[in-house]
């Protein structure tokens, strides 16, 4: 009994641990489910080279060059031809609100410029808030174009094949000339910083009221499951706003990210995207048995958000049940609501795609959080 080690002692230990594993099985899942889920995003969901993105073509000219660039276009593997603008104001209302990432014009009288040798030019404006989403396709496009002219360069005008390239491609890149990657990764932390902060922080916060026994406190008091739950989330709702402020803060005056559109669109979207964050919390809280379990469903939710909504990786390259469930995720559009205030000021018009489904989010998520918590206090 008294021998330094034991085998049979060890081997009671080890019955004991395994079992109490097999009686928390909620602890057992999300130990077997998470390792699955992440296989799952970086094996499948990641993608760093997106392709068939979205194009909007301005044509100005219908020569048989123009036709040959279109066709060479639709042929490719990165732009999807989806849509012709009348105007350049069309194509740039189509980029500032995201529904575009290229608008390529062809000018008025392009072929008639190649064949004098004139060296038109062919306008490429890309988003560029995102500059990884673009970059692979950008860096096709000028072998593309002159792969495909080339094959027009026949008869009388096969003088032109042997000089230089027989026209220009001008590259604007729009909210993010430099190509700066902080101008994407520090606007996309907000969301990611608050999501963390409003699930975590509101789920360990009510697993510990029923782990120290104080529910029962509360449940004496003459206060209503309501006010309870105004009181418990309007801290977090002042820390989530504290966060925001010195994220935006290091992105003016350490990162020197541009701050174009309103703040106070900027502060009720904030709003919406706290209460989403804490209904969440709320759910977790009324599943877990206690701040471990909280802790680890969280994760749930948090890894998705990092790795689905466009923070890290473009949105656009991930296949599309990926991308189904990015849309299902809070982060996801605040994340472009953030991006489109800092980087391209825009209005409530172009944003309204992304805030009402935050909004339809919140409904649901406090209907559920004050069901659940009622549930809990009964």
């Amino acid at each position: 009994m008294n021998a330094f080690f034991s085998l049979a002692r060890m081997r009671a230990i080890l019955i004991k641990e395994l079992r109490q594993i097999r009686r928390d099985r909620p602890t057992l899942g999300i130990m077997i489910m998470l390792p699955i889920m992440q296989l799952l995003l970086f094996g499948y969901a990641i993608n760093t080279d997106p392709k068939h993105l979205p194009t909007a073509l301005l044509t100005q000219d219908h020569s048989v060059f123009a036709r040959t660039i279109i066709t060479s276009l639709k042929n490719s593997d990165y732009f999807a031809i989806e849509k012709e603008v009348s105007s350049p104001t069309e194509g740039q209302k189509l980029l500032q609100n995201g529904t575009m990432q290229f608008v390529i014009t062809i000018p008025e009288n392009f072929g008639r410029s190649v064949v004098r040798g004139e060296k038109p030019g062919l306008l490429i404006e890309t988003d560029a808030a995102d500059p990884t989403a673009s970059a692979n396709a950008m860096a096709s496009l000028s072998g593309l174009t002159d792969q495909a002219i080339a094959h027009d360069m026949k008869g009388p005008l096969a003088f032109l094949k042997n000089k230089t390239a027989p026209f220009q491609i001008e590259v604007h890149r729009l909210y993010n000339p430099e190509g700066f990657s902080r101008y994407n990764i520090v606007p996309g932390l907000m969301g990611i910083v608050l999501t963390m902060t409003g699930i975590m922080m509101t789920a360990l916060s009510l697993t510990r009221e029923r782990e120290r026994g104080t529910m029962e406190n509360l449940l004496s008091m003459p206060v209503r499951p309501l006010e309870v739950m105004i009181g418990k989330i309007a801290p977090y709702v002042v820390i989530g706003f504290v966060q925001a402020t010195i994220i935006l803060l290091a992105a003016k005056f350490l990162f020197a990210v541009p701050i174009f559109g309103s703040l106070w669109i900027l502060s009720g979207v904030l709003m919406i995207f706290l209460m989403c964050n804490l209904g969440l919390g709320f759910t977790v809280s009324a599943a877990a048995r206690n701040q471990t379990q909280a802790l680890q469903m969280s994760f749930f939710f948090i890894l998705p958000s990092i790795m689905l909504s466009g923070f890290m990786f473009p949105f656009r390259g991930m296949p599309d049940w990926a991308q189904a469930l990015g849309s299902a995720i809070p982060a996801t559009y605040f994340i472009r609501v953030v991006r489109g205030l800092l980087l391209k000021g825009n209005d409530w018009a172009a944003l309204a795609p992304n805030i009402w489904p935050l909004c339809v989010f919140m409904a649901v998520t406090t209907v559920i959080a004050m069901k659940l918590y009622k549930k809990t206090l009964d």
